[in-house]
């Protein structure tokens, strides 16, 4: 298939899946690395109060507002 008929099919709707080989797909800049952080006491159990007003869960908060301040700096 032509580059201009897959595209043709993406812009159009179309399901593309059948097209991609997905056991090589990849996320630039996602990989996962594992870090180990001290936090006091009073600050997880705000992280978790927090976490749970949310309906996520604490590393979520955690990942939430460290993107965030990150993506502010930029």
């Amino acid at each position: 298939m032509k580059a201009s008929e897959f595209d043709e099919k993406f812009d159009s709707g179309e399901d593309i899946t059948e097209f991609l080989d997905l056991s090589r797909a990849s996320r630039p800049g996602h990989l996962l690395k594992r870090v180990n952080v001290d936090f006091p006491a009073w600050m997880i159990d705000a992280l978790d109060r927090e976490a749970q007003r949310l309906g996520v869960t604490r590393q979520s908060i955690i990942k939430m507002w460290l993107a965030e301040r990150l993506e502010a700096r930029q």
